[in-house]
């Protein structure tokens, strides 16, 4: 596994900060609900592409890729225009087919929305299939470490 320092904290948990852009709020400068989920999958791709599975490279190299199942987000409180937001990631359950993670967005520490999410492995056709092994170790790797704290 690569050399994670700097992109997880000591527990495992990937963290990826971001702006808020103009782009991403609605006319009175909050953050339109849908984007919240945005920011979880740009977060959720950089810790898989930080474990060494690039979406690109896993669809290209072994013609899989990951698809989003089931999604459940509880929004608590508002982000707004210009705010520093950081979506943490923690793997939550590990199967043969499909990973799940617990991915919360905060700001300055403070919880505004925190989301459930069920990701598939699929085949180039649209069918599951069993995540190939070096993916799954690298989770379970980080899983691993992730309970211990």
């Amino acid at each position: 596994m690569p050399d994670l320092s700097g992109f997880f904290d000591e527990a495992g948990v990937h963290r990826y900060p971001l702006r808020v852009f103009y782009e991403d709020t609605d006319a009175g400068g909050i953050v339109y609900h849908a984007n919240y989920l945005r920011f979880a999958e740009r977060a959720r791709t950089e810790m898989l592409r930080l474990l060494g599975n690039s979406h690109a490279r896993l669809l290209a190299e072994q013609g899989v890729s990951f698809a989003v199942r089931h999604v459940g987000i509880d929004f608590v409180a508002p982000a707004k225009l210009d705010d520093t937001l950081e979506v943490e990631t923690r793997i939550t359950d590990i199967g043969g087919a499909s990973f799940a993670v617990a991915q919360s967005v905060r700001r300055d520490g403070r919880e505004l929305a925190r989301a459930d999410v069920k990701v598939a492995m699929i085949n180039r056709a649209g069918r599951p299939t069993r995540i190939p092994a070096p993916v799954r170790d690298a989770l379970d790797t980080l899983y691993q470490r992730q309970k211990r704290d």
